[in-house]
């Protein structure tokens, strides 16, 4: 079992998290407290927002130390899994409350116009969110680049078994263009002295956090049900078998992420026929203990053998 990460190193590891939660904690109270004194909705809307999405770094947190928990006689591959879920409430949240709120502020602006004072608070404020979400938008730009290395950055995404990342870095990406949609809001309402135009840029707010709810759901919908390992790593098992020359046939590979850095694996494979159960026992001890070293995140191996012919997807060998 891996060890548990010091202070300083979780720290280290959620970065990206911590920075998010602390910019958009500042940023919710400016928000709120601007809306307070000018009347704008778009502000407003601004403010639940960027309150979401503290409590949804929170969530992301709480999930991480909930993942992180020991196997048990209930759940013998662990809890890791318990971090895909708390991302699924994350997408749901942001969602309900962020999309809902901001679409529902911006009808009621524009059925009940609101006298609109002056811009300026709501300015500074937008000029503070900006570097704030900016600063916490790189971090996770630059963390996420790192962890994706060469592939492409949607491809990335979609190959992620990690939420956190691809989480906060959409979420910024959101409160960036809502921030920019919020000014344009803002001083359109004055430039034509037309509050609705206020609501108008409420409820763009909500169908940009709506279409970045739906997109977070499908990704962690995909990693609760159960996504594949790296075909690279399935491809590197693969070749370890057929390098053996007690193995005939490699039947497949079989794999299933139990956590973000966890992997487990089924192999069905021929062995030759002329080889004792004890002698085949040894392999696949000796197997197993060559996958662990070559992939730490290989925490689970069966190896099930099975004639070729017995099975449906073997692959013959030689």
């Amino acid at each position: 079992m891996s060890k548990a990460p010091s202070a300083g190193e979780g720290w280290r590891a959620n970065i990206v998290i911590y920075a998010a939660l602390l910019a958009n904690l500042g940023i919710a109270v400016a928000k709120f407290i601007a809306a307070a004194f000018t009347g704008s909705s778009s502000m407003l809307t601004e403010g639940v927002h960027s309150l979401v999405d503290t409590g949804n770094q929170g969530l992301l947190l709480y999930g991480q130390h909930r993942a992180r928990r020991a196997p048990d006689a209930l759940h013998p591959f662990g809890y890791g899994r318990e971090l895909y879920f708390w991302a699924f409430v994350v997408a749901i949240l942001i969602f309900g409350l962020g999309a809902t709120v901001s679409i529902y502020e911006g009808l009621q602006h524009i059925a009940e116009p609101e006298e609109m004072h002056s811009p300026l608070v709501n300015y500074i404020v937008l000029g503070i969110a900006l570097v704030l979400e900016g600063t916490s938008w790189g971090i996770a730009l630059r963390e996420f680049g790192k962890a994706k290395g060469a592939l492409r950055w949607w491809a990335a995404v979609r190959d992620s078994k990690d939420p956190a990342g691809f989480i906060v870095l959409f979420e910024d990406s959101a409160a960036l263009a809502g921030l920019v949609v919020a000014g344009t809001g803002i001083w359109a309402s004055h430039y034509w002295n037309d509050s609705r135009i206020d609501g108008w840029a409420s409820i763009v707010i909500g169908a940009i956090l709506a279409g970045v709810a739906m997109l977070l759901a499908r990704e962690a919908k995909g990693l609760l049900i159960g996504e594949r390992a790296d075909p690279a790593l399935v491809a590197a098992i693969r070749a370890t078998l057929e390098a053996e020359p007690l193995i005939t046939a490699v039947n497949h590979v079989r794999t299933v992420h139990s956590a973000p850095d966890a992997v487990f694996v089924a192999i069905s494979a021929d062995f030759v026929d002329t080889l004792p159960m004890g002698e085949a026992e040894t392999l696949i001890e000796r197997l197993e203990q060559r996958l662990k070293a070559q992939s730490p995140q290989l925490r689970s191996i069966y190896i099930r053998p099975e004639k070729a012919e017995n099975a449906i997807d073997a692959v013959p060998l030689g």
